[in-house]
């Protein structure tokens, strides 16, 4: 995205072709959406088919660790991106500089205190995430490297928000993807020709995501439409305050889905244990369709992220009838996959859930039925995301808690 030069020339965020745009911006934010659970899938397919059971519902006990990291980013990176583009759009040079050191700085800084902690407590936290006997071994020897990334993760989800809104939305998709796809590569070595087992996909993560980091870090010394300064990665108050005044109702949509995922490991874990099933079904089973959801939500948040830049853009630019073409433009896309998704999940659950390893007819049978019933709402999910992003994006996060209050979040949407 060039500066703009003369008062005739004109930002290509509020004068390029719309359908170009949403394009341009949309597999970007699609693929830094989809990183966390990418990584995540991606191991959990590898555990399921090396370990077995147990390593399934051993991932699905360190997930909601992940949805924390997830949150924190999302607060950090959204807010700090939303804030930026809307400061650009009005012209605010120094205060969108602020905000984006700032932002890049209480992330990584939040991602170091949250390694630290977790490396400090971990059989206590992963206790009360739901972890049991050989899955809760089987978790820690997991979650005692992949911590070490943490601040890693944070980086590929909350600072490659800013790279986008800085008009470089390919950047940030290289950088997020290619860490991604070298885990992909390495699990198996690792898993497999190592003979690792769990320690092998947390490698494989922790690889995957160093690589992730040094290309966004590498990126913050060379921003296009500002020159960030080291002043600027200092936080300041009023920084920190606008961060955080639009990006917490972000990070809460992902809090919420934590609260829920470590309520759900337990009460799937008690009552498992006095059914049929036993424990480690239930668990492994909501492993692998919590995993299918994320992919779902990154999708959907992705292209709903992708009208970030143009909506705060153009809202502080004052150009309304714009941000309602991209609306509603961006809004028939969201609808037309999230009801192939719910499709997807109604017909085939069975088949996406023998892609994460074998099991008995109880397993499968439990497996299809969780499917069916917990993700029955996906159709509605995506228009609702949408709309979460558009409020966040003109920086109107009273309706974005409105939306949380009355069950709008997608991990809501699904319990009800």
């Amino acid at each position: 995205m060039e500066a703009q030069e003369t008062g005739q020339l004109k930002n290509p965020l509020e004068s390029a072709p719309l359908g170009a745009l949403i394009l341009k911006y949309s597999l970007p934010a699609i693929a830094s959406s989809l990183v966390n659970s990418i990584y995540n899938v991606v191991d959990q397919i590898f555990v399921g088919n090396s370990v077995g059971e147990l390593g399934n519902a051993a991932t699905n006990v360190v997930f909601p660790l992940v949805l924390i990291v997830v949150a924190l980013a999302m607060t950090f990176g959204v807010g700090g991106a939303s804030a930026f583009s809307l400061y650009l759009g009005s012209k605010e040079e120094q205060k969108a500089k602020s905000v984006a050191g700032t932002s890049l700085t209480l992330t990584l800084l939040t991602g170091v205190v949250l390694a630290v902690l977790t490396l400090l407590f971990l059989r206590p936290i992963l206790t009360a995430f739901g972890g049991r006997g050989q899955t809760l071994e089987y978790a820690i020897e997991y979650t005692r490297i992949v911590a070490f990334g943490t601040p890693l993760a944070m980086l590929g989800t909350g600072a490659s928000q800013l790279i986008r809104a800085d008009g470089s939305p390919r950047y940030a998709m290289l950088s997020t993807t290619l860490g991604a796809v070298l885990n992909a590569v390495l699990d198996p070595i690792l898993i497999f020709g190592f003979d690792l087992g769990m320690s092998g996909a947390a490698w494989a993560t922790v690889i995957g995501q160093l690589v992730s980091s040094v290309l966004i870090l590498r990126y913050f010394g060379r921003f296009q439409s500002v020159t960030l300064e080291r002043r600027d990665y200092l936080p300041r108050k009023s920084s920190v305050l606008r961060i955080l005044k639009i990006g917490i109702a972000a990070g809460a949509m992902q809090f919420a889905s934590t609260v829920i995922s470590i309520v759900m490991n337990n009460v799937l874990g008690y009552y498992g244990e006095l059914s049929p099933y036993g424990r480690d079904i239930p668990l492994a089973c909501v492993g692998i369709i919590t995993k299918v959801a994320a992919l779902f939500d990154g999708v959907s948040l992705g292209i709903a992220q992708s009208i970030q830049p143009i909506i705060g853009y153009n809202y502080g630019a004052g150009n309304y009838d714009r941000i309602k073409t991209a609306f509603r433009k961006v809004g028939r896309i969201i609808a037309g996959i999230s009801f192939a998704a719910f499709l997807c999940f109604q017909l085939f659950p069975h088949q996406i859930t023998a892609i994460f390893g074998g099991g008995d007819a109880m397993y499968f049978a439990f497996a299809a039925r969780y499917f069916r019933i917990h993700l029955f709402c996906t159709f509605i999910v995506g228009p609702q995301l949408l709309c979460t992003q558009f409020f966040l994006s003109i920086g109107k996060r009273e309706k974005v808690w409105w939306f949380l209050s009355c069950g709008g979040c997608s991990c809501c949407s699904r319990c009800s």
